[in-house]
């Protein structure tokens, strides 16, 4: 039987969400459980019954997760496509590039399936850890519940890359080619739309709360690129996740969000005191500026400085003070 899927608004780092691979839906779904667990354990939450993670003396986190938790539904009984998906994370990797630094990082190390006790069993790097929690490029946030029922796993990506997206998205399809990892499978751009673009939509129009309309953009008569136009379509938002995203926008002035509490605490290094002593800053920075994004960005520059938390404080200030003119 499943683990039943509590639907959430999951948050995912941008880096990760454009990141180069060819995954199948069950790796798709590994990953989910896999960032749903780090953001509840960011967030103080208590994580879901039978799973466990724990680090070890190298800084490696050790995932216990219920086989169950990777089955979309009760009627779900792969096991056996689970245990190839973890076989293949073992043996693929993540290629980062954000303007500074290219990396390659394999995915999970040691992966291990318990057959009488129903569980797995696999260890992540440091640096996947830090990866899936890095939002200084933005991060994506979706809904738990949709990413985990697609059946396919190009619409899983194009899902991630258009919930809550604004403004139209522009990629050249060779771009998108390599995202998706399929650059050798489709040669030619016109099956590409066919074979990926056009399902991945029709699921998104189906069943999910984001879709996109898209144009094809000519180069010359050769297809060139897509401009992607995110659709918002309500009768698919989880009604109670929309009711607490409202209730979070109106209290947002009063209350500072335990995601970005934690952050300031076990990523920067802030008491709860320091918190306390600046909280009427972090609540206007809540409200008025893309606070995760801004804290991301100011961790790595603090870094270098004689006084870090000070550093941030004052950047802080200074954005809220450039936002008011």
């Amino acid at each position: 039987m499943a683990v039943k899927i509590t639907n959430k608004d999951v948050i995912q780092s941008y880096l990760m969400t454009v990141s180069k691979y060819d995954f199948s839906v069950y790796e798709k779904r590994i990953l989910y459980r896999l960032v749903e667990a780090m953001q509840c354990e960011l967030e103080g939450k208590k994580l879901y019954p039978g799973l466990r993670i724990e680090k070890n003396l190298y800084d490696d986190r050790v995932v216990l997760m219920p086989i169950s938790a990777f089955l979309a539904n009760d009627d779900d009984e792969n096991y056996t496509r689970v245990k190839k998906a973890l076989l293949d994370l073992r043996n693929k990797s993540f290629e980062f590039d954000d303007g500074q630094v290219w990396k390659v990082i394999g995915i999970i190390e040691k992966p291990q399936f318990n057959y009488k006790r129903g569980w797995v069993r696999f260890e992540i790097q440091p640096e996947v850890y830090n990866a899936v929690l890095n939002f200084s490029k933005g991060f994506r946030k979706y809904e738990l519940k949709t990413a985990m029922e697609f059946t396919s796993q190009y619409s899983m990506r194009f899902y991630e890359l258009m919930s809550g997206q604004e403004r139209p998205l522009i990629y050249t399809i060779e771009d998108l080619k390599i995202m998706f990892g399929v650059q050798n499978k489709y040669k030619r751009n016109p099956d590409f739309i066919k074979r990926i673009v056009v399902p991945a939509k029709e699921e998104l129009d189906a069943k999910s709360p984001y879709s996109f309309e898209y144009k094809i953009l000519k180069d010359g008569r050769t297809f060139h690129a897509l401009k992607l136009y995110p659709k918002y379509q309500p009768e698919h938002r989880d009604e109670e996740l929309e009711k607490h995203d409202l209730q979070k926008q109106v209290s947002l002035g009063w209350d500072l969000d335990r995601l970005v509490r934690n952050y300031l605490k076990q990523d920067l290094l802030f008491t709860d005191q320091e918190i306390r002593n600046n909280i009427d800053l972090f609540r206007a920075a809540q409200k008025e500026l893309d606070i995760m994004l801004e804290l991301s960005m100011l961790k790595g520059k603090s870094r270098e400085k004689k006084n870090p938390k000070g550093y941030i404080i004052n950047a802080i200030k200074g954005k809220l003070k450039d936002k008011g003119k």
